[in-house]
Formats: C-alpha cells, structure tokens, sequence
C-alpha cells in the first residue's frame, strides 16, 4: 500500500509528456477547491443568518409560549395553570390576550395584531430594548399603547400625541347587528406612548401592545388568555423547564420555545440551506469526473511504466491502486485547498466583515457562523465522492491488464 501510494505520488508531480495531462490535473484539483470552498462558505452564511433571525425576534418573543391546543382561549385561573409557578426554573408567567382589531387615528386606519398584556410585562419580556422612541407604560389606569414602527407610520401617530388611537373590535358574545353594525363593535381608546423596531414587519406593522384591562374590555374576556409567557431564570435550562411545564399542564396545551414559535422561518432557511448544499454536491460530482480524465490520461501516458511494472512481478491489483491512489490524491489536494481557503474567508467574514451588505439592512455586513458539524460533514461528502470517483480508472486500468 505504501509503495503503490509513492509511485502514485511521483506519477502525480512528476513531469509528463504531454503538458495537457498536467492541465487536466490542475483543473481538477481547481475544480473539487473551488466547490469545497463554495460549500464551506455557504453553510457558513446560512448560519450567520439563522443566528441573525434568532437574535432579532428573541428581544419580544417569550422563552416559552403556551398556547391551547384546541380552541382561541385558556383559562388563567385552571390549577395546571398554577401549578406553573412552582415549577423549578420558572421566574414569571405572564397571560397575554392576542387578537385582531383596527386601529384609527384621525382619517388613517390600519388592522392591527393586539397584545393585551399586564402591568409588569417589561420585567418579564425584553420590549423596552426594542424601543426606538417613547417609554413602556401598561398601568391599568392609563390606557397607553407601544406601537410598530410600521404602525406609528402608518396611521402618523407617535409618543405624547394628545389624540387617542380608536380600537374597535366586533363582539364576542352577540351577533351582528344589520340595521346598526357599528353597536357590533367594542370600542376602546389608547395613548401612544412608546414604538419599537426589530427590522421584522410581522412585528413592526402589525403589533400594538395596550394594558390587558383594556384588551379584556376590548375583546370581552374577563379570566381568559390567549396564550401565557413563561420566562426562565436560566436561558440554558429553557428546553428543561418546557419539557416540565408540558408534564404540568397535560396534553390540553401547546409549549413552544423561540425556534418553534418562528418554526416557519427557520425551516424556511433549513431547506434553502440543504437544496443549496445539494446543488453544490452536484457541482462537485461534475468537477470530479475530471479527476477520471486525468488519471486515463495517466495511464495512457504511462503505459510503458504498466508493462514494466507488470514484467517484474507486479500484481493487477497493485498496479490498479497506484491509479486509485492516484484519483485520491487529486481528491485530497483539491479537499484540503479547499477547507482551506473556504475556513479562511469564512472567518475572516466571521470577525472582520470583509463583504459588506446593501443599505436599508439590519445588519452592516453579510453574517456568517462557521459550525464545525457543518465543516466535517462537508470534509466526508468531499472524501465519499473522492473515492467513488477514483473507483473508475482503478476497473478501466484492471480491465486492460486482463486483456492483455
């Protein structure tokens, strides 16, 4: 094996006689580089930017949402429902009631998501820190409101106006009414005195935060929410205290944490992510079918060689793993040149910001995060290929020993 692999190595840097084989060997060395690179680089980037969606809906998003698995509502005053404080981890659990309404304010109206929430929601949920203007206030005995940016736009109304925001949502319990449809409509009136931003429009354009007095008038509730906010001591201990909190509550209720509240986005990214990495698997098969022509060429090249290697003893088998050894190599240069130099720029990205992103994004430069999963699975696919490919040469090369 390691003869073989030393006369696979001379053949490799040694000088041929003719220049193209040396041409071919190149591009095919260029060829599995390049898609190495372009696979490590691009894993990368999907990562920086799941890391970046993380990021941005985590300031407003609870650690655990809980939800009823059938039916709008859940009540807040249930014993699971208690016993939820005891629970070992759990620093607070807020109710929230969630629901559609409209919002005018003088001749502009826009439908809004509305969060009706308790007094002492800011200690529970970090949305002060997406504030861009204004301050938090959700006293029962004001009715203040903290608006979307998208919002405050679009309806043209920011902190301290003295006008109020209308908010006007049909009746829960009665039907409605033909001959007068506006008695159909629960009416509540909000001071704006706060907007946030997180770059999200799901967020930005549509949610409007008021007190959950106002919300339970609004959208006649009296015990019940929408869905509860948990929050957890310890940020590593979240998946620990779901899995408990799913043990209190039963099967009646839906637990999810930040990834699995934005479920949607993020399998929206996986699968870019793995069709793009499936392409470039595709890309690199085609770059390595140059490695078959440069090894046959080899072999042309070095038929002399054979039929001495052969007069002296040398076995058909060992004869066809110097050209097997010979596709492996170029594999492997290519391989290493090309985690390489894709580690490389996918760091320096990482920490230097070399490519800078457009204007109007959240972010100054392109994101990336190197996984080191991501770095071996690409190191195996790259080293499987490889070897399947040099098969090849090894059957052409074993065919015409027999023959002759």
């Amino acid at each position: 094996m390691l003869l073989s692999l030393k006369i696979a190595l001379r053949y490799l840097f040694s000088k041929k006689s003719h220049s193209a084989i040396n041409a071919v060997s190149v591009v095919s060395v260029c060829g599995v580089a390049v898609a190495t690179m372009a696979m490590i680089c691009t894993l990368s980037v999907y990562n920086g930017f799941e890391e970046l969606i993380s990021s941005l809906f985590s300031e407003i998003d609870p650690q655990i949402e809980v939800r009823a698995k059938t039916g709008k509502t859940l009540q807040t005053t249930s014993p699971e429902v208690g016993k939820l404080f005891s629970i070992d981890g759990v620093e607070a659990v807020t109710p929230v009631i969630e629901d559609n309404a409209l919002a005018l304010f003088g001749e502009n109206q826009l439908p809004v998501l509305i969060k009706g929430v308790p007094q002492n929601y800011s200690s529970v949920n970090s949305i002060e820190k997406a504030l861009i203007d204004g301050k938090t206030s959700f006293d029962a005995s004001l009715p203040c409101a903290v608006i979307g940016v998208g919002v405050s736009n679009s309806l043209r109304v920011g902190p301290y106006f003295t006008s109020p925001i209308y908010l006007y949502a049909p009746k829960r319990m009665s039907k409605v009414n033909l001959i007068n449809p506006a008695s159909s409509f629960n009416t509540s009136q909000v001071y704006c005195t706060g907007v946030f931003s997180i770059s999200q429009p799901e967020s930005d354009d549509r949610v409007v935060y008021i007190p959950i007095s106002v919300a339970k008038e609004l959208f006649d509730y009296t015990t019940e929410a929408t869905l509860l906010e948990i929050k957890v001591k310890d940020e590593g201990a979240v998946d620990k205290v779901k899995v408990e909190a799913q043990r209190v509550l039963g099967e009646g209720y839906v637990l999810k944490n930040r990834i699995e509240q934005k479920s949607e986005a993020y399998s929206m990214m996986a699968i870019e992510k793995w069709i793009t990495f499936l392409i470039l698997i595709f890309v690199l098969v085609i770059s390595a079918f140059n490695i078959i022509a440069s090894v046959l060429m080899l072999i042309i090249d070095k038929q002399n060689n054979i039929k001495t290697l052969h007069n002296i003893g040398a076995s058909e088998k060992f004869i066809a793993r110097i050209f097997f050894n010979q596709g492996v190599l170029i594999s492997f240069i290519g391989a290493v040149i090309g985690v390489v130099v894709g580690l490389a720029l996918s760091l320096l990205q990482q920490h230097y910001g070399l490519l800078r992103m457009g204007a109007n994004f959240v972010v100054e430069y392109y994101p990336v995060k190197v996984i080191w999963s991501d770095l071996f699975l690409v190191i195996a696919v790259v080293v499987v290929i490889g070897l399947l490919i040099a098969i090849f040469p090894m059957k052409y090369i074993n065919s015409r020993l027999k023959n002759k």
